[in-house]
């Protein structure tokens, strides 16, 4: 994570979740994340209506000139990123994996902007919508409005390692000539 914002998102959120695999909505108190709640969204996991915004921060609202309440999040991305960002979403709410991607735009100026888009899930519970929370973060300041965003890297964070069998496990760390007996 590039952007000081994005760090501080997460490592509150990572604080909230402890053991778990992410914190339940309620766990986050807007008051303790005050200064970043411009910078901060909540999406509704609605593939089909493209992600909506239930809460948009006051600051990502300025960056497209307008209220994004119940906009889709994925029409904010040209055609060419659209699907990988529907993945990315999609992943994030299955598997409950927090993601973390870098972004372009340009704006009505025709500057480019470099922003950081960090995206974490929350935990699953029944009977209740499930959503996830991000922050959006440009580098650049005073950009006035963006065009259409651009996905030009992305990972996930806190990856589960795979459990692997134990004589694999050991062909892994072996170096040099190995000479196995077979069956015959």
């Amino acid at each position: 994570m590039k952007h000081p914002s994005a760090r501080e998102f997460f490592a509150y959120w990572d604080g909230k979740r402890a053991a778990a695999k992410a914190p339940d909505r309620s766990d986050i108190e807007p008051n303790a994340v005050r200064g970043l709640l411009g910078d901060i969204f909540i999406l509704s996991c609605e593939a089909d209506a493209g992600y909506p915004f239930r809460v948009a921060g006051t600051r990502v609202c300025a960056l497209f000139g307008r209220d994004l309440k119940d906009s889709s999040f994925s029409a904010l991305f040209d055609r060419g990123s659209r699907r990988e960002i529907e993945d990315i979403l999609t992943v994030v709410a299955e598997e409950t994996l927090p993601s973390i991607a870098g972004l372009t735009a340009t704006t009505v100026d025709g500057a480019r902007a470099h922003l950081e888009f960090l995206l974490l899930p929350f935990n699953t519970r029944a009977h209740a919508p499930v959503s996830m929370t991000g922050l959006l973060a440009p580098f650049e300041s005073n950009l006035g409005h963006l065009g259409e965003l651009e996905l030009t890297s992305h990972r996930y964070l806190h990856q589960t390692e795979k459990i692997i069998p134990r004589a694999i496990r050991k062909l892994a760390v072996a170096r040099g000539l190995m000479v196995y007996e077979g069956l015959r």
